[in-house]
């Protein structure tokens, strides 16, 4: 483990547990320096499945960073029907909207698979991305990656059929997890996806035929995914090079 990983680590342990800020990959990369500054202001959040953090329009008063829990960025209409526009884990950061000169954003955050995530307050974030230095240049690029995903996402919905859809979207959560194990509900997969709960059960029943997943109860287990892979559209795959070339 780096001296930069080590810091973190104990000054955290001491305080929460075994929980620590560089189980995020945007908290983890930065140096020393920046996490002394940051380190003091973050707060150790429980991320229970379905959590609000923000809804459309409203004044985002902290950016958070996932460490093993996924958020959802969906766009909900005025009848309620929503679709999810991106997926944000520990790779990433939710709030990217305070970097950009708006404050609040059209979207809602909604936590998607529960755990933790480490909250900053909005000033602090921003008082440190003003310096012009690492995190900047990080948060601009994690941003692009974010940019892709949302393009992709648009256009896999668009052109691709709805077991292509689920395939993208159980990689992209499989690819934020710890284990090949996904809590989540045909419901909510829908609502995700924005399509019908039909679509989603029979293109589910699809995969368990193949041998791909099993499913039960809002419980997903992903036997084997090589051949999800196989299956998926190429959206995955380009999300997927393009996060690597960015954030590695």
């Amino acid at each position: 483990m780096s001296d930069s990983n080590r810091l973190i680590t104990n000054k955290t342990n001491g305080f929460l547990g075994i929980h620590s800020p560089i189980e995020n990959s945007i908290l983890q990369m930065l140096s020393v320096d920046v996490q002394q500054r940051i380190l003091p202001y973050l707060e150790l959040v429980d991320m229970p499945l379905g959590k609000v953090l923000y809804e459309s329009g409203e004044l985002l008063r902290h950016v958070y960073f996932p460490t093993n829990c996924i958020v959802s960025l969906l766009y909900v209409l005025e009848d309620g029907a929503s679709a999810e526009i991106s997926v944000v884990g520990h790779d990433g950061l939710v709030g990217v909207s305070l970097f950009m000169g708006g404050g609040s954003t059209t979207s809602r955050a909604v936590v998607q698979s529960s755990g933790f995530a480490y909250r900053l307050p909005r000033l602090r974030i921003k008082d440190e991305f003003n310096r012009h230095g690492e995190l900047m240049l990080l948060v601009l690029r994690y941003i692009q990656s974010l940019l892709t995903q949302m393009a992709q996402t648009a256009v896999c919905n668009r052109h691709h059929n709805i077991e292509q859809q689920l395939c993208r979207w159980l990689l992209l959560s499989l690819d934020l997890l710890k284990d090949n194990h996904l809590v989540m509900t045909q419901e909510l997969i829908a609502n995700m996806l924005g399509v019908r709960r039909e679509g989603v059960t029979e293109a589910a029943g699809c995969l368990h035929k193949q041998g791909v997943i099993d499913y039960s109860r809002g419980h997903i287990m992903v036997t084997d995914r090589p051949k999800l892979e196989r299956l998926c559209c190429e959206c995955y795959a380009v999300v997927r090079a393009e996060t690597a070339r960015l954030m590695s």
